[in-house]
């Protein structure tokens, strides 16, 4: 078998997508190789594509012509279709014999509300699969060579969400507290909420000097990394315009970054000599 037939061999050897299957799928952080093989198949194989907002339009024209695609997406402050409407369409075309791939952003089950979603097709009868993605904000970190667990570094990481439950403070985390646990933190959907995040941890005691990061539109070609410290955070978000998508990062870890970085001409040096010396 050479390499043009691996792919179609692998997808021939992967479960059917059947009619009147819903299949809820992660499409990554962005890049299109970042796929996995399953959610490759359902957009190979599906008769609709319920997409949100950051699944990357590369990505969506993997599928066929004749798929019909329905953008569901949501964004911060703007006008967006209702969960309850998206999940009724789901059902809907279900119910109608299409073979529906529900696709969300990073991982279907991390702040993407795949769980709403299973739970109301269960209770339809609808069958389903769950196929994960990696998520947005571990994909972010290490394709910014910013390691999410390091031995010596960190025992945990933190994945939160800037966003409040029906957008009331009083439902949100206790920042004070966050900033006690000495894990890293991971913000999805935290631009518009940053300023107040900032300023709850530094009053919880989290030092000023403690690095951070903001990926915007991670692994896409608009991607845009700043590198920074928690007091530092406001200033340069605000000087760089930066808007969503982001994922925000803040611990020890992001040092990491640039160690990395300040190894790498040396190692791209090593490279052009052994290519002379050849």
């Amino acid at each position: 078998m050479n390499g043009e037939d691996v792919v179609p061999s692998l997808l021939s050897e992967l479960p059917p997508f059947r009619p009147g299957h819903v299949w809820l799928a992660g499409a990554g952080p962005g890049d299109p190789g970042h796929l996995t093989l399953y959610a490759l198949r359902g957009l190979v194989e599906a008769d609709v594509v319920v997409h949100d907002a950051l699944v990357d339009q590369r990505i969506l024209a993997l599928a066929a012509p004749r798929v019909r695609r329905i953008f569901a997406g949501k964004r911060g402050g703007r006008p967006s279709i209702d969960q309850a409407d998206i999940t009724v369409k789901l059902i809907e075309f279900a119910r109608g014999g299409l073979r529906v791939l529900r696709l969300k952003g990073g991982d279907p089950f991390v702040f993407g509300r795949g769980g709403e979603e299973v739970l109301a097709l269960l209770e339809h009868r609808i069958p389903f699969r769950v196929i994960p993605g990696i998520t947005a904000g571990l994909g972010a970190m290490a394709a910014a060579l910013i390691p999410a667990t390091l031995r010596g570094v960190n025992q945990g990481i933190l994945l939160a969400t800037g966003h409040c439950i029906g957008d009331s403070a009083a439902h949100g985390l206790d920042w004070a507290v966050v900033a006690k646990l000495g894990q890293p933190i991971v913000l999805y959907m935290g631009v518009t909420r940053l300023g107040m995040i900032q300023r709850e941890l530094l009053a919880g005691g989290l030092s000023a000097d403690t690095p951070a990061a903001i990926i915007h539109a991670a692994t896409t070609a608009k991607e845009r990394i700043i590198v920074t410290t928690l007091k530092a955070l406001m200033d340069e978000r605000s000087a760089a315009a930066l808007q969503s998508p982001a994922i925000v990062v803040i611990g020890q870890i992001v040092a990491m970054r640039s160690r990395f970085m300040a190894l790498l001409p040396r190692l791209h040096d090593e490279i052009r000599s052994c290519a002379q010396e050849a």
